[in-house]
């Protein structure tokens, strides 16, 4: 597949954020890059990375294989991702699993025939005081039960754009994508939402009540020890 001059523009720009000798860094946002055009990190996307960073596809492909955000097979608009951990388990959340595996007719990992939607179990979404949870593209919907969940892939199959209860307006994959690769979201409607939720809220009452601060960071410190460094 020939990339657009608009891509290989953009994977330039990334390339160009890392110090020189260190251009293989850029591999990651570089895959988002090229699953935002394709709709997954494709075998020419690939070979188009390697061509960019001076790596050989089989490097490339070990990264896109380790990190489970790059999709090596063609996803949906919409990755739905529930959580089957340890307390989303105890909640309901294999339950909700099963009632999205039945409405959709796919499995893990797999996508409806339209499309549209990948559904995937999640190992989990570090949301524990929201269990159940599930995403979309990342975004939160939390305290979920079955009825909920088959509510909301009904609406994302229908074109509309249900709003996350935590977080920003939902994009597509690919347009998920673009942002992870390193590029302003473009919509104004992408930069609302509210990220904070009761249960976060409380917790951070709790610490302040309790004297509770995270440890002072000094931008200015060096990365090493000075006797590591030697």
């Amino acid at each position: 597949m020939s990339y657009p001059d608009t891509i290989r523009e953009q994977a330039e720009a990334v390339v160009a954020r890392y110090p020189e000798g260190r251009s293989r860094s850029a591999l990651l946002p570089l895959l988002h890059l090229v699953q935002s055009h394709d709709g997954y990190v494709s075998d020419d996307g690939i070979a188009f990375c390697a061509d960019v960073l001076g790596l050989t596809k089989a490097q490339v492909q070990a990264v896109s294989t380790f990190y489970t955000m790059y999709k090596r097979e063609p996803a949906g608009d919409w990755l739905v991702s529930v959580c089957t951990n340890t307390l989303c388990q105890a909640k309901g959340g294999q339950k909700i699993f099963n009632a999205l595996s039945d409405e959709l007719d796919v499995g893990h990992d797999e996508t409806t025939a339209d499309g549209k939607v990948t559904l995937e179990h999640a190992e989990c979404l570090a949301a524990c005081d929201y269990a159940p949870v599930v995403t979309v593209n990342y975004e939160f919907f939390d305290d979920m039960d079955e009825a909920e969940a088959l509510d909301l892939v009904r609406q994302l199959r229908e074109g509309k754009r249900p709003i996350p209860t935590r977080g920003a307006p939902l994009c597509t994959l690919r347009e998920m994508s673009v942002q992870l690769a390193g590029f302003e979201e473009e919509r104004q409607s992408g930069l609302e939402g509210n990220a904070q939720g009761d249960a976060t809220l409380a917790g951070a009452r709790l610490a302040a009540e309790a004297g509770i601060t995270a440890p002072a960071f000094d931008p200015g410190a060096p990365l090493v020890e000075k006797e590591e460094a030697k």
